[in-house]
């Protein structure tokens, strides 16, 4: 065994959200689908990796016994790891841009990164709704990647659509939302934001009907897309509900009566707050729904009201095309969880 010079054919960027012993993993499969190491070379020891690359020992470990586990790596007491198996080559390397990392999101990522498993190396960043830093990552040599899948949400109203035409359409995934002016056969898994937020507050308007409005709380500013509080107001119109979109709820208390349908996790804060500062029950004296499942959410005020698309089923679909070679635009079902708060 020997043991080569690995270490110019790894590097961990401090700005991706990819965790580091993934990086590292998918940089030493990288190098040894490229035959730049090889089989029976010993790696370096993880003290080495630890310094060298400025990582802990724990994740410079958890990443070879990674490895280990699924047969790249051999180990041997006293002389550390080695390559054990090789001809691992992956098959799609991607860019996986998001705008923000949420409960809802990680659920996104985790049946993406989960469906694709060995099959991929997955260079993942994001970019704050930034439109700055959304161009600038784009502005990354994008023929190393095979796909570029991308969550575009801003919280300026941008003209997104020129820099996501230049993307090869046989390489980009949108998720979550479609957008106009992109065109061509690129993937897509997204929601119907307009048509999922009526359909669902039909599915819930027997419940609704036991209470005298209902108030939307919409972010001012807000990557949110207008088509919610249109799907919104539209519905209210049809069925004859007094409606209210505001933007928080900082200049007043929650009114007994009215249905909150929250967006944002730290409106929900704020809405539980104030319904339990001024003693009302949620379900009984004001109503909770809450946009976007999470695991909390049943457990939360003995369960919130949801609306929410399939994420997990989002990532996997996303996930599918890549392996599937076969990209398609898909519309994701939306859930109605109806429980206590309503």
């Amino acid at each position: 065994m020997k043991t080569p010079d690995i270490l110019r054919h790894i590097a961990i960027d401090d700005f991706s959200a990819t965790p580091k012993y993934q990086q590292l993993a998918d940089a030493l499969l990288q190098a040894i689908g490229e035959g730049k190491i090889k089989q029976n070379d010993i790696l370096p020891s993880i003290n080495e990796l630890s310094y060298k690359l400025d990582i802990s020992r724990d994740t410079a470990e958890k990443s070879l016994k990674l490895l280990k586990a699924r047969g790249i790596l051999g180990s041997v007491p006293g002389k550390g790891y080695f390559v054990q198996q090789t001809g691992l080559r992956q098959q799609f390397k991607i860019l996986l841009l998001f705008n923000k990392l949420s409960e809802h999101k990680k659920i996104i990522y985790d049946a993406f990164a989960g469906k694709l498993g060995d099959a991929a190396s997955i260079d993942f960043y994001i970019y704050n709704s930034d439109f700055g830093l959304f161009k600038k990552l784009l502005q990354r040599n994008l023929s190393e990647y095979t796909h570029v899948v991308i969550l575009p949400h801003f919280r300026e109203r941008v003209e997104v659509e020129e820099l996501l035409n230049d993307i090869p359409r046989e390489k980009l995934i949108l998720l979550d939302k479609k957008l106009k002016g992109v065109t061509g056969g690129y993937g897509a898994v997204y929601e119907n934001f307009r048509e999922n937020i009526y359909e669902a507050l039909e599915a819930l308007r027997e419940r609704l009907e036991h209470y005298q409005a209902l108030t939307l709380i919409f972010p001012e500013n807000t990557y949110y897309p207008d088509e919610i509080r249109d799907g919104f107001l539209q519905f209210c119109q049809d069925y004859a509900f007094p409606a209210r979109v505001v933007h928080d709820l900082t200049a007043g208390g929650v009114r007994p009566g009215e249905v909150y349908i929250n967006l944002r996790e730290s409106d929900l804060v704020e809405l539980i707050g104030k319904t339990r500062a001024q003693g009302l029950t949620p379900g009984k004296d004001a109503g909770i729904v809450s946009y976007n499942e999470t695991p909390l959410k049943p457990f939360i005020l003995n369960g919130l009201t949801t609306i929410s698309t399939d994420f997990q089923l989002m990532g996997e679909l996303a996930a599918g095309m890549i392996l599937d070679g076969a990209l398609s635009q898909v519309e994701v079902p939306f859930r109605v969880t109806p429980r206590a708060s309503l």
